[in-house]
């Protein structure tokens, strides 16, 4: 007598088992962009070539970007994917649940930083490898302590952009139907980015910077972010066809409907 029961997960468990690997990508990238943002690093050095020099606005800019850039793609594209199987509703849950973990994190780093040092940690750690004074709760503080109108404006960007990027996607979605996936996925992360990219700088600068400078800045950032999310268009496709794979393709299908069909609307 054979006693062997299939043990092939069920199209709801594999539908949940990769909404928690997607969110899981989505989240771990999102909260590593924001901690290691406040490095900046020369784009144009980093792939051996001369500053960009570019006048804008009367402004000369390089492409100088903060170290967050460098995995904020994988966030695109995790969005994108949400946008296709899960609709609205997934990706407002997990950008919610995103925008709390960052703040819970800032919170955390604020009364870490605050904490007093101990004496031993500070002296084990007071000279550079060229034996210059170094003080590491300082440096501590200044890497982790960004200013409050800085995590204000990405936390606000970051929502606003989410909800633009879903809005877009979901219309293009309209027009295009199941078709042209690239269409949707690009163009809902450049008209998103290009929002997310001139919010975080007024919120965080206005005021600080004059408003061309602002515009400069924001110019520059929306540049790189334009060609990173064309460049990310062969990943889309990628990572679309792993999931139709572990779904099956009728069954990714059907849930691609089933998730613009719960797409109305704006928020």
């Amino acid at each position: 007598m054979n006693y062997t029961t299939s043990m092939e997960p069920t199209l709801e468990q594999k539908r949940n088992r990769l909404f928690v690997i997607l969110a899981g990508i989505f989240i771990t990238n999102a909260l590593m962009a924001e901690m290691i943002g406040v490095k900046i690093f020369s784009a144009e050095t980093t792939v051996g070539l001369q500053p960009a020099h570019l006048n804008i606005l009367g402004f000369t800019m390089d492409f100088n970007l903060t170290a967050g850039v460098v995995i904020w793609p994988v966030v695109f594209i995790t969005t994108d994917l949400i946008n296709e199987y899960f609709g609205k509703p997934g990706v407002k849950r997990i950008s919610y649940f995103t925008a709390i973990l960052i703040t819970y994190s800032f919170v955390i780093l604020f009364l870490s930083i605050h904490l007093p040092p101990a004496g031993w940690w500070v002296d084990a750690y007071s000279k550079d490898p060229q034996g210059n004074y170094f003080n590491i709760d300082y440096a501590f503080s200044k890497i982790f302590g960004q200013g409050q109108r800085i995590i204000l404006g990405s936390l606000t960007a970051f929502i606003i952009g989410q909800l633009v990027d879903v809005f877009v996607f979901h219309k293009l979605r309209n027009v295009t139907g199941s078709k042209l996936l690239w269409l949707r996925a690009t163009g809902s992360t450049l008209v998103s980015q290009f929002v997310d990219s001139f919010v975080v700088l007024y919120i965080a600068f206005a005021g600080i910077f004059s408003n061309q400078q602002i515009l400069a800045i924001g110019i520059t950032n929306y540049i790189y972010k334009f060609a990173v999310a064309i460049l990310l268009t062969p990943l889309i496709y990628f990572g679309h066809n792993l999931i139709d794979r572990y779904l099956g393709k009728e069954n990714a299908e059907q849930i691609s409907q089933e998730a613009a069909s719960k797409s109305k609307g704006f928020l």
